[in-house]
């Protein structure tokens, strides 16, 4: 599954530098994560370091965007081919 931030994002700017895909930038209210970039970092960490780092754990998985380890690293694979 992708993640997704929940309004009650405090725009803190923690998550935003975190991201090693480049996948969250500030929305029109609170931070927004784009689903094609979103890898919950698999090929990267370990963990979402996004939903490390949030001081208010609003980054759930997004149960509307399923998707698998593989095709998450998949995904991983594509955004960082050369």
């Amino acid at each position: 599954m992708a993640l997704y931030i929940t309004d009650e994002c405090i725009n803190c700017d923690v998550c935003e530098p975190e991201c090693p895909n480049g996948a969250i930038s500030q929305g029109d209210e609170i931070y927004v994560i784009d689903l094609a970039l979103c890898t919950e970092c698999v090929g990267h960490y370990e963990t979402s370091q996004c939903v490390d780092v949030c001081p208010v754990d609003c980054i759930p998985k997004d149960p509307n965007n399923v998707e698998t380890e593989e095709e998450l690293l998949t995904k991983y694979n594509k955004l960082t081919a050369e």
